[in-house]
C-alpha cells in the first residue's frame, strides 16, 4: 500500500512528530476493514474510518466519538488495563494535533501497547498455546460470561427473529462474492441449513432464552483480540458498535475460538478448550446451537475478508490472499452445517463411550484424549453431579452430593445429555466410574433402543492398586473430590456377558495412544 493512498490524518500519525511523547520508529500502521490501528512503542492509537457496513455505522463523527466512548467503556470488562482515553483530533491549517484545542475533527482510543508476540495468534505460531493456556481461557471465558449482564431487553435479542436477521444481512451482502471466494453450492446449502434450523429448533432458541443464555457478551472474542501479557489473559476489541452482535448467546462467543482453531488445522485443541468451558458452565444442551454459531463465525469471517477485495487502498497482492483466505472461511462456514464440529467430527458421530473403572483409573485422561482424536464432548459425572448440587465445579464437595439418591440423580442426567447430543450427530463420552451393572445397563438400553441408531463402546479403564492410589495423590485442581483414602472401600462389579460385546479394556499404565487407535481404527 502506498502512503498517498491513506487519508491525510493517517499519513501525518506515521510521522513520529505527531505524538507528544517518544516513539518507535517507524510507526506501524495496521488496518481492518474498520479501524486503523497505530503502534508507537508504548502506546497504541485506534482511528474508527467512516464507513457504513449496515451492521456498523461510523459514517459520521458524531458516531466515531459515541463508538470511541463505548470500545472505552465495554473493555473495562475484560481489559480495563489496556483501554486508558479517548481523545480529540483537532486540525490547524493541513496540520493534525492530537488533543489539540479547538473543534475536533477526529476522534481515536488510546490503548498501552502491549508486547508483539502476546497475543494468541502469535503464540499459536510459536507453539505456545498450549492445553494448559486452553484451559485457563476456558475458565476467563466462563467467568466472564458469568458476570455478563441479562435483563429483559438484553434476552429479547435471543428471539428467532432477531438472531437471524444478522444471518440474512451476511448472505444478503455475500452474493457479488458467489462465483468467486464463495461458490453457489456453498452459498445454497449454509443458507438452506440456517433456514431450516430456525423453523425446527424454534423452541430450542426459546429455552436459550428462558434459561439465561442470552447475556451481554464480548461479541468478537477470536484468538486476535485475546493477548497473555503480565501472566494476565487479556478478552479485548468487544463489539461495542451492534447490541445484536454482544447481546448473543454464549455459546455465541466461544463458536468464534473453536471456529479460530480449526481453521488453523487444531480441532484437537479446540476440543480441548470446549471441554474445558462447557464443564465450567455446565451447558452441555447449549451444544444444540453451537453449530449454528460455529457457520457464523466462518461465514463472517469470510465476509469482511471479502470486503477487503474493493478496497482500493489494498494492494493486489493482499487482495490474492484475501480472496484465498475468504474461500477457505466459506467452505468452514459450510462444513459446519454438515456435522456438528465440522470435520472433527464427521466420521465419529453418534457415538457413546461409557467409560467405567474405579477412582484413579486413567478414565478422565483417556476419555481427553480420545475426545480430541474424535471430536467428542466428554460429560464428566463430577462435573453433572457438581452443577446438580448448585456449587462451582471447582469447589469441594459436602457429603451430602455422594448420597446414593444424588447418584441416581447423577447418572441420569449424563445418559439424559449423552442421548440428546449423540441425537445431534456428537460423538459423547460419559466419563464416570460406572462400577455397577446397575448404572451401566441404563446406557446399554437406552443406546440399543435409540432412534435413529447410535453406537456404544464401554471403556474399562484399569491399572494397579499402588499406581492408583500414586495418580490419586497427585491430582490437584481436578474437579473430582476423589482421594486415596477412598479405593480401599471399592470395588468393581464385573461385566456381565451381555455387556461384554461392548467393552474394550484399556490398560491405563500402557500406550494409551496405541490402544485408542486400535478402538478408532476398528
Amino acid at each position: 500500500m502506498t502512503e498517498t493512498a491513506l487519508p491525510a490524518l493517517i499519513q501525518q500519525m506515521l510521522e513520529p512528530e505527531f505524538y507528544p511523547h517518544p516513539v518507535t520508529s517507524p510507526v506501524e500502521l495496521i488496518q481492518t476493514h474498520v479501524s486503523y490501528i497505530l503502534l508507537t512503542g508504548e502506546f497504541a492509537y485506534k482511528v474508527k474510518k467512516p464507513v457504513n457496513f449496515g451492521f456498523l455505522d461510523f459514517s459520521t463523527l458524531a458516531k466515531r466519538e459515541h463508538f470511541c466512548q463505548e470500545e472505552m467503556r465495554l473493555n473495562q470488562r475484560g481489559a480495563g488495563e489496556l483501554y486508558l482515553e479517548v481523545l480529540p483530533i483537532t486540525q490547524v491549517g493541513d496540520r493534525y494535533q492530537l488533543n489539540g484545542a479547538g473543534e475536533p475533527v477526529e476522534f481515536l482510543v488510546k490503548m498501552q501497547q502491549f508486547p508483539a508476540g502476546t497475543l494468541f495468534t502469535d503464540l499459536f505460531e510459536q507453539g505456545q498455546l498450549t492445553a494448559d493456556l486452553l484451559t485457563r481461557l476456558a475458565r476467563e471465558l466462563a467467568a466472564f460470561h458469568r458476570k455478563g449482564a441479562i435483563t429483559d431487553y438484553i434476552r429479547s435479542f435471543g428471539e428467532v427473529a432477531q438472531i437471524r436477521q444478522a444471518f440474512d444481512e451476511n448472505y444478503e451482502q455475500t452474493l457479488s462474492y458467489i462465483g468467486g471466494p464463495q461458490t453457489q453450492q456453498q452459498f445454497d446449502e449454509t443458507r438452506q441449513y440456517t433456514d431450516r434450523l430456525f423453523v425446527e429448533q424454534a423452541d430450542v432458541f426459546a429455552q436459550r432464552m428462558q434459561q439465561n443464555w442470552i447475556r451481554e457478551c464480548h461479541g468478537d472474542v477470536h484468538l486476535r483480540n485475546i493477548a497473555l501479557w503480565n501472566d494476565r489473559i487479556l478478552l479485548f476489541d468487544c463489539i461495542e458498535f451492534n447490541e445484536p452482535f454482544r447481546f448473543v448467546d454464549t455459546m455465541f462467543d466461544i463458536a468464534y475460538i473453536i471456529m479460530d482453531l480449526d481453521a488453523r488445522d487444531r480441532s484437537d485443541l479446540s476440543n480441548l478448550f470446549l471441554n474445558a468451558y462447557i464443564e465450567q458452565m455446565g451447558d452441555w444442551e447449549g451444544l444444540q446451537v453451537l453449530p449454528l454459531y460455529l457457520s457464523r463465525q466462518a461465514y463472517v469471517r469470510a465476509k469482511v475478508t471479502s470486503f477487503l477485495l474493493g478496497d482500493p487502498t489494498i494492494p493486489d497482492t493482499v487482495k490474492q490472499e484475501c480472496e484465498q483466505t475468504a474461500a477457505r472461511y466459506y467452505r468452514l462456514a459450510w462444513e459446519y452445517t454438515r456435522s456438528p464440529l465440522g470435520t472433527a467430527s464427521a466420521a465419529h458421530g453418534g457415538t457413546v463411550y461409557l467409560m467405567a473403572g474405579l477412582s484413579g483409573s486413567g478414565k478422565s485422561t483417556v476419555a481427553k484424549l480420545l475426545a480430541q482424536k474424535t471430536g467428542a464432548i466428554v460429560i464428566r459425572s463430577d462435573a453433572v453431579r457438581k452443577h446438580l448440587a448448585g456449587i462451582g465445579v471447582d469447589e469441594t464437595g459436602s457429603d451430602a452430593i455422594y448420597s446414593p439418591d444424588m447418584t441416581q440423580k447423577t447418572y441420569d442426567r449424563l445418559l439424559q445429555l449423552g442421548l440428546l447430543l449423540a441425537a445431534q450427530g456428537y460423538p459423547v463420552i460419559l466419563d464416570a466410574k460406572s462400577d455397577r451393572e446397575a448404572l451401566r445397563q441404563p446406557v446399554i438400553d437406552a443406546v440399543s433402543q435409540a432412534q435413529p441408531p447410535l453406537k456404544l463402546h464401554i471403556l474399562h479403564c484399569d491399572a494397579p492398586l499402588a499406581t492408583r492410589q500414586t495418580w490419586l495423590e497427585q491430582r490437584h485442581g481436578d474437579v473430582s473430590d476423589a482421594t486415596a483414602a477412598l479405593l480401599p472401600k471399592q470395588q468393581m462389579e464385573a461385566f456381565t456377558a451381555t455387556e461384554q460385546a461392548w467393552v474394550t479394556a484399556i490398560d491405563a499404565t500402557q500406550d494409551l495412544e496405541a490402544q485408542l487407535k486400535q478402538l478408532i481404527d476398528a
